[in-house]
């Protein structure tokens, strides 16, 4: 190597060092980083191999569309004749493999969008049915499994549930309730939410949408995918599902979109949903974009990218804190179907400490520490470090829990791979030093 290069590698490692103690990195962490790396290269290539081909289904549904910049013009009032807004829903619903998608800032969260589907698909006496288990918390109220003088109960809508058996579905006992009632509509929620069961893959979907069908053509097969898309190249409605929910602060707005979601899949199914968000009789037709459209568009543009640099993140902190000793689901070679990155800490000092970290590394609000607090619709106290440049977005850094046992930290995001790691690090690290 010439001196000159010597001496350029010097400068960076002194300057590398200088901005990694103002974290207070911990040796330990580094050289774990580093081990992480290198074992990690097979495993970082397939997940840019998976952003490639999603990246190829989302330009091309921009060229099909010809998006133009004329697209990304505002309407305020009605919404009437928004272009910008129906070319957004057409390229939505041939990137997840729908018929028709309905995609809207009016739309206040992931929970809002699934709503606003259960109530549109549900008539009263009709019956929900999970699959998958107990809901997430903020389902709770809506459902009515809390009492809430809103919910799917107060209108007489019926809910039964059936758990996972070891990580999957119990397929049998999935296919006895539909032989014997009458089951409007089934639920499945494709991330482990607050729980310590795994996520569910696309082909665990696929299989029991078949056993479904094998006793039931006319139930509706909604699917929850917040977390999970574009974790892999295939979508639940590709496999047969008939709608699917999102929010796009989490992955399909990539870090851009500042508030929204989507519904997408069977156009029947779409339409209701249309006519549930805003009026009977006017449904898609109105709803202004209010400047929306272009960061929905860059969004979903960047989505592929920035999903791929969550899971990096996510696989990196999955093998550094086992190699510490602590317990981690997925492990950092499993197959995943979402971003999501489950911490057992075991120990409430310790997930305080992990959150602390990933505040201080975070771009917003940096000097701000996260303590546990009560939230609406959640039953524990949560502690929840997110510095976002859109509040609550999860697919920017962010990681929260639940104060109670066993104490596990839910990681998601990382818009790129570079902040994601500083983070881990800096998360990491603080709790080393709090020993």
């Amino acid at each position: 190597m010439m001196i000159y290069e010597v001496e350029k590698l010097l400068e960076w490692v002194v300057l590398m060092n200088k901005y990694l103690n103002l974290y207070n990195i911990d040796n330990k962490v580094i050289e774990l980083v580093n081990e992480a790396e290198k074992e990690l290269k097979e495993v970082f290539l397939q997940i840019d191999n998976d952003a490639f081909l999603n990246s190829l289904k989302v330009i091309s549904a921009f060229k099909e569309e010809n998006v133009s910049e004329s697209d990304f013009s505002s309407t305020t009032g009605y919404g009437y004749n928004d272009i910008g807004r129906d070319k957004i829903e057409r390229i939505f619903a041939k990137v997840l493999g729908g018929e028709d998608a309905l995609v809207r800032n009016q739309f206040i969260s992931g929970t809002h969008a699934l709503t606003v589907a259960l109530f549109s698909f549900l008539r009263p006496n009709d019956t929900m049915l999970s699959i998958t288990g107990l809901p997430y918390d903020t389902l709770h109220e809506i459902i009515g499994i809390k009492e809430n003088a809103s919910s799917l109960k107060s209108f007489n809508i019926n809910y039964e549930q059936i758990d996972l058996v070891d990580n999957d579905f119990d397929y049998e006992k999935i296919q006895e309730v539909l032989r014997n009632k009458k089951i409007k509509l089934i639920e499945i929620q494709r991330s482990k939410g607050y729980s310590t069961r795994k996520s569910l893959t696309i082909e665990k979907i696929e299989k029991v949408i078949k056993e479904i069908r094998s006793v039931s053509k006319d139930v509706i097969i909604m699917v929850d995918n917040c977390y999970c898309e574009f974790v892999e190249n295939i979508t639940p409605l590709e496999v047969g599902a008939d709608i699917m929910v999102g929010s796009l602060i989490k992955n399909l707005g990539g870090g851009i979109a500042s508030n929204g979601a989507y519904i997408v899949g069977k156009k029947t199914l779409v339409e209701l949903a249309a006519e549930r968000l805003t009026a009977p009789g006017e449904g898609r037709e109105v709803g202004p974009s209010l400047g929306a459209n272009r960061e929905f568009l860059f969004g979903l543009y960047h989505a592929p990218s920035v999903v791929a640099s969550s899971l990096k993140t996510a696989i990196l902190s999955s093998f550094i804190l086992e190699k510490l000793g602590y317990n981690v689901e997925p492990k950092y070679n499993d197959k995943r179907a979402d971003i999501v990155q489950n911490i057992i800490f075991g120990n409430r000092e310790d997930l305080i400490k992990y959150c602390e970290g990933i505040q201080i590394a975070s771009a917003i609000d940096s000097n701000a520490l996260p303590e546990p607090t009560d939230m609406p619709g959640y039953e524990s106290q949560i502690i929840m470090a997110s510095g976002s440049f859109t509040q609550g977005s999860s697919i920017e850094i962010s990681c929260d829990g639940p104060i109670r046992e066993p104490f596990i930290a839910y990681q998601q995001g990382g818009l790129t791979y570079e902040y994601g790691k500083l983070a881990v690090m800096t998360a990491v690290s603080r709790i080393i030093n709090s020993k």
